[in-house]
């Protein structure tokens, strides 16, 4: 469920019609609904209540959408984050989001990194490698502090979703193999200034069937035994995120939080750990729309050319993932057509859809292009020195510009830089 919804023949996001939020801030913006993400939320936290050896740290994976509103959101709600960098830790700590709640993932973390998220404090480091290990651990000891942390772990299955984003099995870079993972927790355990807690796997995103996460968390388990038999004292386990969102009437649906926190309940039963998760899509995925108006309709070869004001800079999900997303006009009449949609970047990639039946609109008209809250505006980019995309929030019948667009100037650089 989200709160877009048409009132009157016009689109709204809660109590605003998004006309309204277009003629002053201009397209193409982003438009986040506060309603929907903290149901989602409270929705994602239901879901795995009970599950495991003590309260569940529900950690909003922050890279899906880090804008500094929807952050204080997601943290007045009680969500931890799931951080992959030393920017995204300043700003989920600038949320009000306490330290105690933050786990560090990632497999490019550097010693500055390591050493501020060290200092400032986190529940847990997700390392990556053996490498990373000693590194961590000689930070660790440089500071005199005790880095909690636990060992990312490639179970090698495959999640069937996007090879793009899939994250879990043999040829990917994330984690150490499910088979060396004996031996990297034992070179952990003798190095100084570590304390080794948990274990955690990812396998990917937007994940529809249950049964990869399900197969994943079988071998998690199995390992957490094997680990306590050579005298690992785990107590944290760190089960990712990935769980898929509704994309539209013709997209397949996925399982629904309800079922994943009934089968994370039953598999896990019997681990005595505390369980994590990193929920992101999940959270802000249909929470967001990215609101476009046509610049024209062209005449194509077989279907007319619907070109919009976004762009791939602006949503790159498509040309990265060959993701979909539903469109819709904001005045919609009824009527119908078949459109090749795209934006006006000089790239052939720059299409959002091909041959694609929707609302028909012409040159004005507002589009909303849904499910663009998560990995939207935080992968945007000012690619043919286009503006970067503003971003609003919406909260019952207010709403505020919560990223505004940069403007030409500050793309240009330095004209007459100084040599040194």
């Amino acid at each position: 469920m989200d709160h877009f919804d048409l009132r009157d023949g016009v689109l709204h996001c809660e109590d605003v019609p998004l006309p309204l939020i277009a003629d002053a801030v201009g397209t193409p913006t982003y438009v986040y609904s506060a309603a929907t993400m903290v149901r989602h939320a409270e929705v994602m936290t239901d879901a795995v209540a009970g599950a495991g050896n003590g309260e569940p740290l529900v950690a909003y994976a922050a890279k899906a959408n880090s804008n500094a509103a929807v952050l204080r959101q997601l943290a007045g709600v009680g969500l931890g984050a799931d951080v992959v960098s030393v920017g995204e830790y300043r700003r989920v700590r600038s949320a009000g989001i306490a330290p105690e709640k933050i786990v560090f993932s990632g497999v490019g973390k550097t010693e500055a990194e390591m050493a501020e998220t060290l200092a400032g404090g986190l529940f847990q480091f997700n390392v990556e490698s053996v490498e990373e290990l000693r590194m961590l651990s000689a930070v660790a000891a440089a500071q005199g502090r005790v880095a909690r942390v636990g060992l990312r772990i490639n179970p090698d299955v495959e999640a069937g979703t996007h090879a793009k984003i899939t994250t879990g099995t043999a040829d990917n870079k994330f984690g150490i193999a499910y088979q060396d993972a004996l031996a990297a927790y034992a070179v952990a355990r003798d190095l100084p200034g570590l304390k080794v807690q948990g274990v955690t796997m990812h396998i990917g995103s937007q994940l529809v069937s249950l049964d990869p996460l399900q197969a994943a968390f079988a071998k998690l388990g199995a390992l957490i035994g094997a680990l306590r038999g050579d005298g690992h004292a785990i107590g944290v386990a760190d089960l990712g995120g990935g769980l898929g969102v509704p994309h539209g009437d013709d997209q397949p649906d996925p399982a629904s939080p309800a079922a994943y926190g009934e089968m994370v309940r039953r598999v896990t039963a019997g681990w005595d750990t505390r369980l994590v998760f990193e929920p992101g899509r999940l959270i802000v995925g249909n929470a967001g729309v990215l609101l476009t108006r046509v610049i024209r309709v062209k005449p194509g070869a077989r279907h007319p050319w619907l070109i919009v004001d976004a762009a791939m800079n602006d949503l790159m999900r498509v040309a990265l993932y060959d993701a979909w997303h539903e469109m819709n006009a904001v005045r919609p009449s009824g009527a119908q057509a078949t459109y090749n949609v795209v934006g006006p970047v000089c790239e052939s990639g720059d299409t959002f859809a091909m041959a694609r039946t929707m609302d028909r609109v012409g040159a004005g008209d507002l589009v909303v292009f849904r499910t663009a809250g998560a990995y939207g505006a935080s992968m945007s980019n000012n690619y043919n020195s286009r503006l970067l995309t503003a971003e609003v929030l919406v909260d019952g019948g207010r709403w505020a510009l919560v990223r505004r667009r940069v403007d030409l100037d500050d793309l240009a650089g330095v004209a007459d830089p100084i040599w040194r």
